[in-house]
């Protein structure tokens, strides 16, 4: 599923920490307020751009549920925000975001009071605050300074003397000092104590653990790179536009598995002139492969050019197989419930033979007989953890039953619609093993189909383990943790 996908309803939300008006109070020590502390109009003014940028995009997240990657580049434009400063709030924004279980279990005890009792717009602040003390270079005295006044320009002195008085306590001791008091032992609960340490919900470090089954001993090196920041992956679209010639352009590095993909640093991609005359994408280097594995995988007789995208909001693999199918003389159905979302894969897919329909995939009315069939199912997302920081800690143990059965129910359809001797290629981007092998084996259990070796569809990409499904891993691959299987309609069928 792509970045962009939004996996089923959101939990969590503005609910959370509303907390109560007078919840901050009583334990500011102004007597202890740093020296640098500015005033509202000072020149402390103009070094708080970014912070205050940070700070705003906590507060979106928090009071509307929104996505602190769609957020935040579009306040850097409107505020003209860029250079150092756009890094910086980049920095701060997403990392508070993704750190938040860590930096609250902190906040709780050197407040002495609930998360749920700071007021939210403070308790924004103090994660802001609070990041900067444990994973940042940034001076303690200009992070603690910096958050006070954030908090004494638009609340007063009282609730500012407050988070003065937290954030200087949260600073007398290192992340690490932290983590050794607060998270669980290592011995007797060792996911627990790591599921802490690299700020993951315990359940979602379980699942990790699961999903690399003799390999759980990499779950700390799994978590440490989904904790990190991403490089951005751009998807050059073929026949338009070869990687090679994208990397000049950006300045970025080719990607070593995709033949479209292009790495950078970071900076936001929406503003390059090639993204946005349509000769590349935004894309993630493991999305990339998995449009290409659809396109790579072995049928049984000729390929007759009918494709079908059985999940294809908002667009990004189907603008892929679209550019692939235009080259080959082929054409690619893209099914999408929502309107908006459809809206969204016609704009992607512009002057591609690209066909939207507006219907369930469940149940899309097509006529059957596709020879290529993707099943891009919603999930958890648990595999682009790194690329939506606050999703971790909006999702929950039970949104997972229910994201099952409609994958289930979106695999039987797409092997009822692929031909005999045809291929469904079914992807999450969750290694949820319940979301992922679960689904393969139950689908190739009671319909028939015949699981393909998926590790032949990805040439040149390593450690992808037994087979036959495919399960890339952010610390394996460099890419989002991905998950496909290939599954062929026999021709008796």
């Amino acid at each position: 599923m792509s970045e962009a996908k939004r996996p089923g309803r959101r939990s969590g939300g503005a609910g959370r920490r509303s907390g109560r008006p007078d919840g901050q109070g009583g334990r500011g020590d102004r007597s202890r307020r740093p020296r640098q502390a500015g005033r509202p109009g000072s020149a402390q003014a103009s070094i708080d751009q970014p912070r205050r940028a940070a700070r705003d995009v906590l507060r979106a997240v928090r009071e509307r549920d929104a996505y602190a990657n769609l957020v935040l580049p579009k306040l850097l434009r409107e505020r003209g925000i860029d250079g150092r400063d756009a890094a910086l709030a980049t920095e701060l924004a997403y990392g508070a975001a993704r750190a938040r279980g860590l930096l609250d279990a902190v906040l709780e005890r050197c407040a002495g009071r609930s998360i749920d009792e700071i007021d939210g717009p403070l308790l924004d602040v103090l994660e802001l605050g609070a990041y900067q003390l444990m994973r940042t270079r940034i001076a303690p005295h200009a992070a603690v300074a910096t958050s006070v006044d954030l908090v004494r320009a638009e609340a007063g002195p009282g609730q500012a003397g407050f988070v003065n008085a937290v954030l200087r306590r949260v600073s007398e001791k290192t992340e690490d000092e932290w983590v050794a008091e607060l998270a669980p032992d290592a011995s007797s609960d060792p996911v627990g104590h790591l599921a802490f340490r690299y700020a993951h919900p315990r359940w979602i470090a379980q699942a990790f653990a699961d999903a690399l089954g003799a390999d759980a001993g990499e779950l700390e090196e799994a978590l440490i790179a989904d904790d990190a920041r991403p490089a951005v992956h751009l998807v050059a679209r073929p026949g338009e536009i070869s990687a090679e010639e994208l990397a000049l352009i950006t300045g970025g590095e080719v990607g070593p598995y995709s033949p479209y993909a292009v790495h950078l640093d970071g900076g936001d991609p929406g503003l390059l002139d090639v993204v946005r005359e349509g000769l590349a994408g935004v894309q993630d280097e493991g999305s990339q492969l998995v449009a290409r594995a659809l396109t790579l995988a072995p049928l049984d007789g000729p390929d007759g050019g009918r494709w079908l995208d059985l999940c294809a909001g908002p667009g990004g693999k189907a603008a892929l197989l679209g550019a692939l199918a235009d080259i080959e003389g082929g054409r690619v159905d893209a099914v999408e419930p929502s309107e908006h979302r459809a809206d969204l894969i016609r704009k992607t897919t512009r002057e591609l033979p690209v066909d939207v329909h507006v219907v369930d995939g469940r149940d899309p009315g097509l006529e059957g007989g596709f020879d290529r069939v993707l099943v891009d199912a919603p999930c958890t997302g648990l595999g682009a953890l790194r690329r939506r920081p606050e999703a971790r800690w909006r999702r929950q143990p039970s949104d997972v039953a229910g994201l099952v059965k409609l994958q289930r129910e979106l695999l039987e359809s797409a092997l009822k619609l692929v031909r005999p001797g045809g291929v469904v290629l079914y992807s999450t981007c969750s290694p949820h093993v319940a979301e992922t092998v679960g689904i393969v084996t139950d689908a190739a259990r009671r319909h028939g189909a015949i699981l393909l070796d998926t590790r032949e569809m990805v040439p040149g990409v390593p450690g992808l383990g037994d087979g036959p499904s495919v399960q890339l891993w952010p610390h394996r691959n460099g890419t989002d943790a991905m998950f496909m299987a290939a599954l062929k309609r026999p021709l008796a069928s």
